[in-house]
């Protein structure tokens, strides 16, 4: 359905550096950087059929945050969820809502774990499974 998820940040080394290391939990190798023809820098994050982009905003705004939104990483496993977030916390984000764990749901059983990344985008890791 997507074809890929892009957010902004106010700084780009630090967040590539951020995510190269939460992604990186899950399997995404280092980004792919690319220069646009304003001079903006983007990093693509490719892995599993998925595309996250990081950019500097090119209309020269500081980057901002949805309210509201959430960026979902799909994790392999329940212990998988719980290295997100810890990896992500160690790297600077700040965990927030209940700790990583199991949740019961409409859809059924999920672990999950969320926090909010440099910038403060709202990251949920999450395994679908008892």
């Amino acid at each position: 359905m997507f074809s890929h998820i892009m957010i902004g940040t106010n700084d780009i080394e630090k967040a590539g550096a951020f995510y190269t290391a939460v992604l990186g939990v899950v399997g995404a190798p280092p980004p792919m950087e690319n220069i646009n023809d304003t001079g903006h820098k983007r990093l693509f994050f490719m892995h599993a059929g998925s595309i996250f982009c990081l950019t500097q905003p090119i209309d020269g705004e500081a980057a901002t945050c949805a309210n509201g939104a959430t960026v979902g990483i799909a994790c392999d496993s329940p212990e998988q969820v719980h290295k997100l977030h810890d990896v992500a916390v160690e790297h600077g984000a700040k965990s927030i809502e209940e700790g990583p764990g199991l949740r019961q749901a409409s859809m059924g059983p999920m672990h999950l774990c969320y926090f909010r990344d440099l910038d403060g985008h709202k990251i949920c890791g999450l395994y679908r499974g008892g």
